[in-house]
């Protein structure tokens, strides 16, 4: 499977997830029920662009970092977590 192929599964999990932010770990497992043979670093790889392009962002618990789609629940801005930069 194809890079493009992880990166449309990481938008699809981040479009339909019942939360705005999860968990890397949780990511994963949505990712790989459509993208069964793709690994961890290939996935963190491909989070990592689109965190870079603006399509999802970082959330910092302080103690973890959480995933989400840009625009979609508590945004970045608006928590006033520096989304990881």
């Amino acid at each position: 499977m194809g890079k493009e192929e992880v990166r449309q599964a990481i938008i699809d999990y981040a479009t339909k997830s019942p939360k705005s932010k999860f968990y890397f770990k949780d990511m994963l497992i949505g990712v790989k029920k459509v993208v069964p043979d793709t690994g961890a670093s290939e996935v963190k790889s491909v989070a990592s662009e689109l965190v870079m392009e603006g399509v999802m962002e970082l959330l910092s618990t302080g103690s973890s970092t959480m995933y989400g789609l840009k625009g979609r629940g508590i945004s970045v801005e608006k928590s006033g977590d520096t989304g990881g930069s």
